[in-house]
Formats: C-alpha cells, sequence, structure tokens
C-alpha cells in the first residue's frame, strides 16, 4: 500500500465510523419509539379491559402515572404522522398500534444488520491499516 492507499483508506475508516455513529443514533430512535408505541398499546389494552366506572392508572410520560377513571367512551386519538391525528375506536387503535410496533421491530432489525455490515468494513479496514503500520515500522522498534 503507497502513501495515497493509506491516505484514502484511513479516509474511509472515519466515514464508516461516522455511518456507524449515525446508524447506532437511528437505532436507538427506532428503539425508543417502539417502546413507547409497545407502551401506548398496553395503556389502550388496560382501558379497554375496564368497565366503565373503573379506576386505573394511566402512565402520561416522564415515569408519571395519573389515576383516571374510564368512561364509557371506547375511543383513542391515534397520531398517524406529519402532525395528523384520527380518532378511531379501540380494537382499532390496537392494531394500528401493533401494526407500528411490527413496522418498527423491522426496521430496527435492518437497522441492526447494517450496523453489522458497516462494522464488518471497519474491522477489515482497521485491521488492513494496522498491518501497513506494522510492515512500515523499521525492524529495530517492533
Amino acid at each position: 500500500m503507497n502513501d495515497e492507499e493509506l491516505r484514502q483508506a484511513m479516509q474511509a475508516l472515519e466515514s464508516y465510523n461516522k455511518q456507524l455513529e449515525g446508524i447506532t443514533r437511528q437505532a436507538r430512535i427506532l428503539q425508543n419509539t417502539r417502546d413507547e408505541t409497545t407502551r401506548a398499546s398496553r395503556t389502550v389494552q388496560a382501558l379497554v379491559d375496564a368497565k366503565p366506572g373503573d379506576e386505573i392508572l394511566i402512565p402520561v410520560g416522564g415515569s408519571c402515572l395519573v389515576t383516571v377513571q374510564v368512561s364509557e367512551k371506547k375511543k383513542a386519538i391515534i397520531g398517524v404522522g406529519s402532525k395528523i391525528s384520527v380518532e378511531k375506536d379501540f380494537p382499532e387503535a390496537l392494531e394500528y398500534l401493533e401494526r407500528t410496533t411490527q413496522e418498527l421491530s423491522d426496521a430496527i432489525q435492518k437497522t441492526i444488520s447494517a450496523m453489522q455490515e458497516i462494522q464488518g468494513y471497519v474491522e477489515e479496514l482497521d485491521a488492513a491499516i494496522q498491518q501497513e503500520y506494522a510492515a512500515r515500522r523499521p525492524q529495530g522498534n517492533q
């Protein structure tokens, strides 16, 4: 490997590492969104299972729960994207949330696969660079 090839290899390694950081952030966001969607699904299920007049705890975020009394109305307002929300009855809301959770899980799997692929490139390129540096080191300094 000549000096130019070594420089290019080091730039490629830096680029792969930045891609890996970005994909890792994306995976965390997807996991957090999936977790939030799962919590919403559990909350709606608790409301489905409750009878009118029952008191149940509902998570409102930030590790905070509030006690509410269940009413006759079995509707939820669901955000469907781009700041658009729609009212759905609980079974439809549960179906939507479960479908969204599955889509997020699929996206997480794809993201993890991409991370593993890039990590493989990083390891190969790093090994090649380290080998080149070792080959360039004077024999007396090993």
